[in-house]
């Protein structure tokens, strides 16, 4: 007689496959059996304060291990809840699956008035993933979880949706062989040898290339491929604003685009970029306007894309490798093993370059015009503190407006590991992003690396109540909170919109608000900081309480708001 498996366990026999073995959710009733079953099996099982936050959760530890993602929703509203982070899973390209409860199968739900918990979800959440489907009989189990797998991790990576209505998850079906991945999707695409060679030859023959690294790099987790990449280039790598993590190795030789005069000029120079993991959106001005506009008549390009639709969209490609970066990226670097290239002629002024704006900035930040540096707490001076204090292999999680700019013109780490949204732009998702990562970072590696996010208040205040969830698992976060009361890019509209002095209604809120004292209430470390000098050391005795902990600091709400260093570059993106 054939052995049989409920549904839920089958759903997890499923996603173990790929190596999935954390879930994100609150346990509604429709999935209470997959949470228990999870949790029997060893699974990381992490339960929010708001759906929202377990899928940005989801979507950052699909980030930090470079596979899929699981997050759960119940019917209705749970899946409601989740649609910030649906919709930021597709602008940002994280193969996040969310799984989302229902009433009734399709074909059995009645015309009907006032049913509680119930809402048609296909025809929300479809325009906003890859796919959307729902496993109406136990037999369709495998079949949807593998489309949904399938259309997620094919051509640029994206949510999926799956809907489980109530009288599913406890079906039995036989139970058969588990399949590999490769048996049911393509994985590790090359690119053709063709274009590899022309790809080569136009390396080898240029004589200022760059590498241009985007968020994609990152995500893919192919550092090391690309470290090589870079090393037979013998180039600068150029960070897209969404690539801002930095690969050990190149560290002195990586300029962040747009806000690095370095960077801008040996994008002006350069003859041949070869860009890998980026879609050359808007922040980088497409690839042909704003710092490329020098030399764009003349420069060619090479592209790295694993959707074949998006080649030449926003700029002509010269050559365009298509597959997985994974597959790509040690193919190129072994065909320029066999022709070696001279070095970039600029290589070495740019990175002494780079290390001396680096420290300009920080004697900047550490001098105010009116010859005091200490209070109030300029923003610039905030980023340059605490970055200062970034333990070297920790992971980074930016957040907010006003300070995520600040952080890009006067950061002085070079962290491995950095989260944040470039192309959604959603804030709020700091918190979530660090727990999320620390969570899926510590289940692949058995051990806890510190983590520091450095935030602003009004981003803070959008998913605070997950501190709970970091002091809960035990997690070696530091959030670093600058404090201006107010929405200082909003601000700062208004400002620029009508004048110095004019109302700005809807903009700020109370100063009485204490976020060291929150912390304190949720089970974590609390410090409040008025002065600049007692920033690190602030920071010094948040990691050393052994609890995740929230630096408050107070800082200069005119210059956050009338002061943005960058600010032109951040507002050049909305063409």
């Amino acid at each position: 007689m054939a052995t049989t498996t409920p549904v839920y366990k089958r759903i997890l026999d499923l996603f173990e496959a790929e190596g999935i073995t954390t879930l994100f959710g609150i346990p509604d009733p429709n999935f209470v059996h997959l949470f228990l079953e999870a949790e029997a099996r060893g699974w990381v099982v992490v339960s929010p304060h708001h759906e929202a936050a377990g899928g940005f959760m989801a979507e950052a530890a699909s980030r930090i291990t470079g596979r899929p993602a699981l997050a759960v929703g119940g019917q209705g509203p749970g899946l409601a809840n989740l649609m910030p982070a649906i919709h930021c899973a597709m602008a940002e390209h994280s193969p996040v699956i969310f799984l989302a409860g229902q009433r009734a199968r399709p074909n059995e739900r009645r015309v009907a008035r006032g049913r509680f918990q119930y809402m048609p979800q296909e025809p929300l959440v479809a325009p906003c993933v890859k796919y959307a489907g729902v496993i109406e009989y136990a037999a369709q189990t495998d079949d949807v979880l593998r489309e949904a797998l399938r259309r997620s991790l094919s051509g640029t990576p994206g949510p999926s949706t799956i809907e489980i209505p109530q009288p599913v998850m406890l079906e039995e079906l036989p139970e058969t062989p588990i399949l590999p991945p490769e048996h049911y999707r393509l994985t590790a695409q090359g690119a053709c040898a063709e274009s590899l060679a022309e790809a080569a030859r136009l390396i080898v023959a240029a004589r200022r290339p760059i590498l241009l690294v985007g968020h994609g790099v990152y995500t893919s987790r192919t550092a090391a491929a690309v470290r090589d990449l870079a090393e037979a280039m013998a180039c600068p790598v150029i960070q897209t604003p969404g690539g801002a993590s930095y690969i050990a190795g190149l560290e002195d030789r990586t300029f962040a685009y747009g806000f690095s005069d370095v960077a801008n000029a040996a994008v002006a120079q350069s003859d041949l970029c070869v860009a890998l993991g980026t879609e050359l959106g808007e922040p980088v001005h497409f690839g042909r306007a704003r710092h490329w506009a020098e030399g764009n008549a003349s420069r060619r390009w090479v592209l790295v894309e694993q959707d074949p639709t998006a080649i030449g969209i926003n700029r002509p490609i010269d050559v365009p490798l298509v597959g997985d970066l994974r597959a790509i990226a040690p193919q190129l670097a072994r065909a320029l093993q066999a022709t070696p290239r001279a070095p970039h002629p600029e290589l070495a002024t740019l990175a002494a370059a780079e290390a001396a704006r680096r420290a300009k900035r920080a004697a900047q930040a550490r001098t105010r015009p009116d010859g005091s540096g200490e209070t109030p707490i300029h923003p610039a001076r905030l980023v340059v503190e605490a970055t200062e204090a970034f333990p070297p292999d920790g992971i980074f999680i930016r957040d907010g407006g006003a300070m995520v700019i600040t952080q890009f013109t006067y950061g002085q780490a070079r962290p491995r590991d950095v989260l944040w949204n470039q192309n959604y732009g959603h804030i709020g998702t700091g918190l979530p992003y660090a727990i999320g990562a620390m969570l899926a970072d510590r289940a692949a590696t058995g051990h806890s690396r510190p983590a520091m996010l450095l935030t602003s208040d009004s981003s803070f205040l959008f998913h605070i109540a997950e501190l709970e969830v970091a002091a809960r698992e035990h997690l070696p976060l530091v959030c670093v909170v600058g404090v201006d009361n107010q929405w200082g890019l909003e601000v700062a509209v208004y400002k620029s919109t009508f004048g110095p002095g004019s109302a700005e209604t809807g903009a700020h809120w109370s100063k009485a608000v204490r976020f060291d004292q929150v912390a304190q209430g949720l089970g974590c470390h609390g410090e409040y900081v008025t002065v600049a000098s007692e920033i690190q050391p602030a920071i010094a005795r948040a990691y050393a309480s052994g609890r995740p902990a929230v630096v408050h600091v107070v800082i200069d709400p005119k210059a956050n708001s009338e002061e943005i260093a960058n600010y032109a570059e951040f507002a050049s993106w909305f063409s």
